[in-house]
C-alpha cells in the first residue's frame, strides 16, 4: 500500500478543514469592521448592519460550498 492510497480516504477531511479557514477569517473581519463602522457612525447602524448580513451570508455560503465540494468531486 502506497503514501498516497492511504492518505485519500481522509483528503476530504483535509480539505474542508483547509476551505474553512478562510471564511472563519472572513466572518471575523466583517464582524469587526462592522463594529468599528458603527461606533465611527451610530446613524448610519442600519445600513451597516444590513451590508455585514449580507458579507456573512456571502462568506458562509463559501464554507458550505468547500464543505461539499470533497463529497461531490468523488
Amino acid at each position: 500500500m502506497s503514501a498516497v492510497a492511504a492518505v485519500s480516504g481522509n483528503l476530504g477531511s483535509v480539505a474542508y478543514g483547509l476551505a474553512a479557514i478562510g471564511p472563519g477569517i472572513g466572518v471575523g473581519i466583517i464582524f469587526g469592521q462592522g463594529v468599528q463602522a458603527i461606533a465611527r457612525q451610530p446613524e448610519l447602524t442600519n445600513v451597516i448592519r444590513q451590508n455585514m448580513l449580507l458579507g456573512f451570508a456571502l462568506t458562509e455560503a463559501l464554507a458550505l460550498i468547500g464543505f461539499v465540494v470533497p463529497f461531490v468531486h468523488k
